[in-house]
């Protein structure tokens, strides 16, 4: 991360207002997720919160086992504070990615770290075979990890209950139209489940483990079996309406083009893609892609450059629409073709040509081919810790706007007259 990004690295506020009561818990375990410890007195400073508000949340979290006791700090005169942090095996999230060809499964720890990590072939992606899968590996998971489930993610490619494009082509799922399948899983498994389409939820677990820690608006373009977009903006995924926002693998991107299964022809999933890739290679697609590239497999190259063209208008385009920090690229591809599929995009100007930029405009994920898989674990992660009302910068923020810097001004005189 860059001196610049840490500068601008938001943490949450905490709400005095006993009504606040939920926030303020996310606002302490979010603060001592990124610091790793600390104390009370110091988490009230940084949180606005009351020192007693700080105390009476902590002692809740330790009796949930949530947090640790780490003793106190022996450093400098007086009485020196007890520390506190998050307990790793005081919670777990567990996730599945189902793919059209695979359903992979994700144990995360408190700390974030990966317990568990399995994969198994499909062959049938439909839900009346799936949703029990699900609920029997849940079932099977608890009795090997003994602590709290905070929840399930489950995600799969989108979009989700569109006429016309919902289970058609070889990128997306079948049967899952009009399906409540959040609320079965919930119902069968007893804890808070949620739905999100692998884009999404690779943006989510960026957020949390990779290129996007410390972003607060970034874009991240997911290659899956086809190619879809994640959105985090004010450190919140954009979902949209109806859990499709970020489906830029049916924009036309060359009109007239190949035909699509969704009905057009052109579509910006028939250059971009994995698929598409595939396709290209042919019986070739089987080998080593990161191998085929450091040889110079001329199928393999003719691909990079053609979906290098069509991916730079639609990196100023979300650019220009959205202002994003940066446009992270990343999912099934391997690091090298990503590296080369960046170093051949020709980007136009947009919003983003400026001089002083803390981060290039199109960088590379860090979390692995498996990012949707650890998304699906983040997201009930994501729900149960990341607060999602005011934010502040840092004290270190050296570049803030004036406008937010007198927002945060605000925000203090009202936390001293609570």
């Amino acid at each position: 991360m860059t001196s610049d990004a840490t500068d601008r690295q938001k943490f949450a506020l905490g709400k005095n207002p006993g009504r606040s009561r939920a926030h303020n818990r996310r606002v302490v375990l979010d603060l001592l997720r990124s610091h790793g410890q600390l104390g009370r007195k110091q988490i009230a400073e940084m949180t606005r919160l009351t020192t007693q508000a700080v105390a009476n949340i902590i002692d809740e979290l330790l009796a949930e086992n949530l947090l640790v006791d780490m003793g106190r700090l022996r450093s400098g005169r007086g009485q020196p504070p007890v520390q506190f942090a998050l307990n790793p095996n005081g919670a777990i999230t567990i996730g599945f990615e189902i793919s059209v060809s695979h359903l992979v499964t994700t144990v995360l720890d408190l700390h974030g770290q990966i317990r568990e990590q399995a994969s198994v072939a499909l062959d049938d992606t439909g839900p009346a075979a799936l949703i029990p899968c699900i609920v029997a590996e849940v079932a099977a998971l608890r009795l090997r990890f003994p602590a709290a489930l905070m929840g399930v993610g489950v995600v799969m490619p989108g979009p989700f209950e569109i006429e016309g494009l919902s289970g058609v082509g070889p990128t997306t799922l079948p049967g899952w139209a009009g399906i409540d399948a959040t609320s079965q899983l919930a119902a069968q498994i007893g804890v808070p489940v949620v739905i999100e389409n692998d884009a999404n939820a690779a943006a989510v677990g960026e957020s949390l483990f990779g290129a996007g820690q410390g972003l607060s608006d970034f874009c991240m373009i997911y290659f899956g079996g086809g190619i879809g977009l994640g959105m985090i903006h004010d450190q919140q995924p954009i979902r949209g309406a109806f859990g499709n926002a970020g489906e830029i693998g049916h924009i036309v991107s060359a009109p007239g083009g190949r035909p699509c299964a969704c009905g057009q022809s052109g579509c910006l999933e028939r250059y971009a893609s994995l698929d598409a890739l595939r396709e290209r290679l042919g019986e070739a697609a089987a080998g080593d892609l990161a191998a085929m590239l450091a040889a110079g497999h001329p199928p393999l190259l003719d691909w990079l450059d053609e979906a290098a063209a069509h991916l730079a208008p639609v990196v100023a385009m979300l650019e220009n629409i959205l202002d994003p920090e940066t446009v992270i690229l990343g999912g099934d591809l391997p690091d090298p073709l990503i590296d080369a599929l960046i170093a051949r995009l020709r980007l136009g100007t947009s919003v983003a040509n400026r001089r002083n930029r803390a981060l290039p405009r199109v960088i590379r994920a860090r979390t692995g081919h498996r990012i949707a898989a650890l998304g699906a674990a983040a997201l009930p992660f994501f729900d149960s810790i990341v607060p999602k009302l005011d934010t502040g910068l840092g004290p270190s923020a050296s570049q803030r706007p004036a406008a937010l810097a007198m927002a945060e001004g605000q925000t203090r005189r009202i936390a001293a007259n609570d």
